[in-house]
């Protein structure tokens, strides 16, 4: 990725299709920035990228539980470090510059000393006569004694690739086989600039070959240039690795993803409680790399199921709508198994804790017991874990204020009612089941002169919670408890 600014859904997408096809054939995933273009670069932006690539994941060496962690090879990065770093390119210019000296003593790079004025003007003729803007390859005719010239003036320069004629066909992992003859629609490419920093074309090349890369997955908007890669890779005698361009990551009406609003990047997903095992699945659901679409894949089973071969080259269609429903599925999963509840159960008392601060019941609320009850009866009803902080759910943390009033508003036979309830409660084993209590209200109610079953709930779900809608009654009072259900009810009735 480039250090330009936050990692975005399509920059994780290209991660994952890289890291699980590395994961399927027991490689390495690296993770090399770009950060060769200095006007473009943004402080903070390469350990940014890194960081939402840990919070997804991709760069752990744990993956939570879906790994073992003796089948991850050693991941490298800029802040983990390897065996071929350093691993941003601002870090590796003697290395570019060795290998431009190579090429001009080849003769197959050459100095250009064309101003940023005569370039200018070469694009507004181009334009406007409406053919597409090219560098004329001046400077690739002169003499070494012109050069010589020039640099003893103290010209500025910079070093051009010589395109050549007669590119070979490549076979790509996703397109098949293709061919552009870039030196018929390109001008030769600069590949050195003045301030001694290479461009992609360069640095990707000789990094690629110095770190060993075998196979390169990356956006399809790469494709045309991959033959000018190639001579590159012809002119320094280097054996290329495989490439495969990835389709484009699309809306669901086939539009680019908008980054004005800041929708798409990860900080805002993690901001708003989404879990990355949601994102990772979502953004493969969409588009293509296995048998069959399945919702709620783990990453294991991405690894698994992943075969580079079933990529189709059509745009992928993301539908973020659906996104609450695929993070429903994995937090679920996530409740459900011992190890992740209980990190679900120190991050929502956080929230609680941020949410009501002072406002809490008392330190009850936050004992491990009642919030992994919540979590547990909850399962399946919530699609963020903030969502068991928002006011709906308020009741779990504060005790609603209702008044008796309120409640033979209800049912006049109020105070009866909540004598039964009582009793009922404090007649209960220590473990109650919605099932059962849900029995137990029925026949309660049985007892009732006037009130209907329906008015009995609607009572004493305001009691409990102060609200008009919400989970089963039953499910309220298993949650709370017999001392709470009681305590609160005893409250409003004296009220």
């Amino acid at each position: 990725p480039m250090a330009t600014g936050f990692l975005h859904l399509g920059g994780l997408r290209t991660a994952l299709y890289n890291y699980i096809f590395a994961r399927k054939h027991q490689g390495t995933f690296v993770l090399r920035v770009e950060d060769t273009d200095q006007d473009r670069v943004v402080p903070g932006a390469a350990e940014g990228i890194e960081d939402m690539l840990d919070w997804a994941g991709i760069c752990r060496h744990l993956s939570y539980f879906f790994l073992d962690v003796n089948s991850i090879p050693p991941d490298e990065s800029p802040r983990r470090g390897g065996s071929f770093g350093p691993y941003q390119q601002s870090h590796r210019l003697d290395l570019y510059k060795r290998a431009t000296d190579v090429l001009l003593e080849r003769g197959a790079a050459y100095r250009c000393f064309c101003t940023p004025q005569r370039l200018q003007l070469l694009k507004k003729e181009a334009l406007r006569s409406q053919q597409t803007p090219r560098y004329d390859n001046r400077c690739r005719h002169l003499t070494p004694t012109e050069v010589s010239e020039k640099l003893s003036q103290g010209l500025d320069w910079v070093v051009r690739f010589r395109l050549e004629k007669g590119v070979e066909p490549f076979q790509d992992l996703v397109y098949g086989w293709n061919k552009h003859e870039v030196a018929d629609v390109e001008g030769d490419p600069v590949i050195l600039k003045g301030d001694g920093f290479p461009t992609y074309h360069l640095a990707n090349v000789v990094d690629d070959h110095h770190m060993a890369i075998s196979h390169v997955l990356r956006g399809t908007e790469w494709l045309t240039s991959t033959s000018k890669h190639l001579l590159l890779y012809r002119a320094f005698g280097w054996e290329p690795p495989q490439f495969g361009h990835l389709p484009l990551l699309l809306n669901k009406d086939g539009g680019k993803l908008s980054k004005r609003q800041g929708d798409v990047f990860l900080e805002r997903f993690a901001e708003d409680g989404y879990l990355p095992e949601a994102l990772l699945d979502i953004i493969t659901n969409c588009g293509s790399g296995f048998a069959e679409k399945q919702m709620g894949r783990t990453l294991e089973e991405l690894i698994s199921q992943f075969e580079v071969g079933r990529i189709t080259t059509h745009s992928a269609l993301l539908d973020l709508e659906k996104l609450t429903e695929f993070n429903r599925i994995h937090l679920t999963r996530q409740i459900e198994h011992e190890g992740q509840r209980q990190k679900l159960i120190r991050e929502l008392r956080l929230l609680v804790e941020h949410v009501y601060g002072d406002q809490q019941v008392d330190r009850e609320v936050l004992e491990k017991e009642y919030v992994e009850r919540v979590l547990l009866l909850r399962k399946g009803h919530i699609s963020l874990l903030k969502n068991l902080v928002s006011s709906d759910y308020s009741y779990l943390w504060v005790r609603p204020s209702v008044s008796r009033e309120q409640l033979r508003t209800v049912s006049a036979e109020a105070d009866e009612i909540g004598r039964l309830v009582s009793g009922l409660m404090t007649g209960q084993a220590a473990v109650l089941t919605v099932e059962e209590l849900n029995k137990d209200l029925r026949r309660l109610q049985e007892q009732t002169k006037e009130t209907k079953y329906s008015s009995m709930m609607k009572l004493l779900r305001l009691a409990l919670s102060g609200q008009q809608h919400g989970p089963s009654v039953a499910e309220m009072m298993v949650t709370l408890g017999p001392q709470e259900v009681c305590g609160r009810i005893r409250k409003a009735l004296s009220s």
